[in-house]
């Protein structure tokens, strides 16, 4: 008896020969009807960019904002404060030297850095300029580059906006660009943008320190109010509201004998200054959660229980951000090793919290020692970062 499945009334499969139906894709977007009319690049579907009808310019301007510029700050030095290294696996000793020594001479702080504002953006093309170095092609330096310079074909491929091709852009050489993302699908290849959150909020932070900053100097300032006699003309009335405005500003005026000066406090007004703080919070804690998962280590009103649960969830987006990097870097050392030695076992980069690996290590080791272990002085020195005369 045959074992499969009937695709189609007529059609069976066996299981083992898939159809050509069935190993091809069938949805693609030169047959829907999405896609009907437009030419061969993909316009970037983020709701915030479509709607001012802008490019990523607009995001960049968002990190002059000192709140989202310091919540930046603070997730990318998360991420650089992390140890990172290569993971030898299985590749063989020349390859896992060679590939250490290429990353030895790159710039990693700056390029980390750079590839971190996919986060941002929801991607970074990042350029990597090739050398001869004796028998081997070497990555020399790898340079971010605008992403609004680029954008996707409809087979999702990255292109350039260049002279030639500034609608559809042009076709890119392999191995050229590495392509840092954040949640890239097949729908959106440009991925998602952590600064579209941000971007109401500053503007609704902007607008209200405006309109706070034109009602402090309305009702902030004590209102002075001159009297004159009855029947002053118009010249001594003039003279007298240049006599305010000089005290307004130095505080001291002449004024006739027969004229006084009353000062009145705004009063009343405290709830109204209420509402457009409260809308400057508002605004922060909404950029606060947007790049750091949370509002608690932000917020005056936290304490140490809340502002160690947020700790937490920054933790878990800091990692996300750190997977971005290492999955950047590990296609550069694949790069690496098929043009200078074919299909062969790679070594890895990872990211990792130095003081989480010294506990799993310590507690690994302990359980070894308690089973009849025995380990020397070089081990401990080289696992857990001692200096010579750490140890007795």
């Amino acid at each position: 008896m045959r074992q499969g499945i009937y695709i189609s009334p007529d059609e069976f499969v066996q299981f083992g020969e898939p159809s050509k139906r069935l190993s091809e894709q069938i949805a693609t977007r030169s047959r829907s009807t999405d896609f009907n009319g437009l030419g061969s690049y993909l316009p970037n579907p983020d709701p915030v960019l479509k709607k001012l009808g802008r490019d990523i310019q607009v995001y960049r301007d968002l990190r002059a904002d000192p709140a989202v510029g310091g919540a930046v700050r603070r997730r990318k030095a998360a991420v650089k404060a992390m140890e990172w290294g290569l993971d030898r696996e299985r590749a063989g000793s020349p390859v896992a030297e060679t590939v250490a020594g290429i990353l030895a001479d790159l710039d990693l702080e700056r390029i980390i850095g750079e590839m971190l504002d996919a986060v941002l953006y929801g991607y970074q093309p990042m350029e990597i300029l090739w050398a001869k170095v004796g028998s081997l092609i070497v990555p020399a330096d790898i340079i971010s580059k605008p992403p609004e310079w680029f954008l996707f074909g409809q087979d999702n491929a990255l292109r350039f906006r260049s002279i030639d091709e500034p609608v559809n852009g042009e076709t890119l050489p392999p191995n050229k660009f590495l392509l840092p993302r954040q949640d890239a699908t097949f729908d959106s290849p440009y991925g998602f943008p952590d600064l579209s959150m941000c971007f109401w909020p500053v503007t609704f932070k902007k607008g209200g320190l405006k309109f706070w900053v034109s009602f402090t100097e309305r009702y902030g300032t004590p209102w002075l109010i001159g009297k004159q006699p009855r029947g002053s003309g118009p010249g001594e009335t003039a003279a007298l509201l240049d006599s305010l405005e000089a005290m307004v500003q130095d505080a001291v005026a002449v004024i006739p004998d027969d004229a006084s000066i009353e000062i009145h406090e705004a009063g009343g007004k405290g709830a109204s200054a209420e509402l457009y703080e409260r809308l400057l919070m508002y605004c922060r804690s909404e950029i606060s959660i947007a790049l750091l998962g949370q509002n608690q280590t932000t917020e005056a009103e936290s304490n140490r229980a809340s502002a160690q649960a947020g700790f937490k969830v920054t933790r878990d987006i800091r990692d996300g951000d750190a997977g971005i990097v290492a999955s950047a870097l590990n296609t550069l050392i694949r790069w690496v090793c098929e043009l200078n030695f074919g299909e062969v076992e790679r070594p890895v980069f990872s990211l990792w919290e130095q003081e989480d690996v010294d506990k799993t290590l310590a507690e690994r080791d302990e359980t070894l020692a308690k089973a009849g272990a025995r380990f020397s002085k070089g081990y401990f020195e080289r696992v857990y970062g001692l200096q010579d005369g750490d140890l007795v």
